[in-house]
């Protein structure tokens, strides 16, 4: 039996490191990787038989769904979307689920859409917990404090000037001051000072003219600062997962109001201290006692609630890859 390893290029503009930290994740289970597979193009798979972790979001061309008979799947922190969902559950993709279940699902959203259509579905969590590998001694832990991608649903000026003129019509619609909003808002929680001198990352560059490979080294050189960080906080789930692996204290922001992304976090929010904001008013709640904002000086302690599903997916993707 041969092994993949998932890959991603479907967007030439953008692409998400986080992405590639799952296939990572996946990756430090296989004993090789034979052949990579891109995540859009499953259906077009006619190689030799294949194992593949089908771990994340699935997906964006949901006209190449299902997957080759030529890949034999292992179903953990499986994401199907509530914009992909209607037409993933067709009879074809029904019937394909069926045939593998039970599927392990990062999210109870996930886990309860599958349900529905009477598939055997469970919740796993992500993957990305088991990417304990990566943790360093306390020795090796330094004084950076990364902020990665806080707020990123809010409207960016990449995005915004890349994906439409910023004409006299758009400023009127507000979009020019909802570029403004992001950094109002996070100076409510986050000090001035910390601020001016975190080292703040990227996680989705404007850019997607690198190879795999480079890909994969973003998301390596990312894991490794993190392990060593002081503090981490961040808006992304695929940097806050892999710090609560490595033992690296880590706040959650969730800003998020839309359905298509707050889908994503049912079952997952609940391992994280977490900043809860308002994206109107720019007010915030918190679950582990802030007072005031957050500086230098802040210690947190993660919540330590992983443990039993990172522990829980290692059991069944060995599992799995043995059987």
């Amino acid at each position: 039996m041969k092994y993949g390893l998932l890959t991603y290029d479907e967007n030439k503009r953008f692409f998400n490191v986080g992405d590639n930290v799952q296939s990572l994740a996946a990756k430090q289970f296989l004993p090789e990787v034979d052949v990579f597979l891109n995540r859009e193009r499953l259906g077009e798979y006619d190689g030799d038989p294949v194992k593949l972790i089908m771990n994340g979001w699935f997906t964006h061309n949901t006209h190449n769904w299902v997957p080759s008979e030529k890949i034999n799947p292992i179903f953990v922190s499986f994401h199907m979307n509530n914009t992909a969902a209607s037409a993933m559950l067709s009879e074809k993709g029904i019937a394909y689920l069926k045939k593998h279940e039970p599927i392990g699902c990062r999210d109870q959203f996930t886990a309860d859409t599958l349900k529905a259509k009477g598939i055997d579905a469970y919740f796993t969590g992500c993957l990305t917990l088991t990417l304990d590998s990566y943790k360093v001694d306390d020795s090796e832990r330094g004084d950076d404090i990364y902020i990665v991608d806080p707020l990123y649903s809010y409207p960016r000026p990449e995005k915004v000037f890349y994906n439409a003129k910023l004409t006299v019509k758009n400023i009127l619609n507000g979009q020019a001051f909802q570029l403004g909003k992001k950094n109002k808002h996070l100076k409510k929680f986050i000090s001035k000072e910390l601020l001016e001198t975190a080292h703040f990352v990227n996680q989705e560059p404007p850019s997607n003219q690198y190879t795999d490979e480079e890909k994969f080294a973003m998301a390596e050189k990312l894991l490794n600062n993190y392990a060593k960080a002081k503090l981490v906080i961040t808006s992304r789930i695929h940097c806050a997962l892999p710090c609560l692996a490595m033992g690296t204290p880590v706040i959650f922001v969730n800003g998020f109001d839309s359905f298509v992304d707050s889908c994503r976090f049912d079952g997952i929010l609940e391992l994280f201290n977490r900043i809860d904001i308002n994206s109107k008013t720019g007010e915030t709640t918190n679950n582990f006692g802030l007072e005031g904002k957050i500086d230098a000086n802040t210690i947190v302690k993660n919540l330590e609630k992983h443990h039993e599903l990172a522990n829980a997916l290692k059991e069944k993707v060995n599992s799995k890859l043995n059987s």
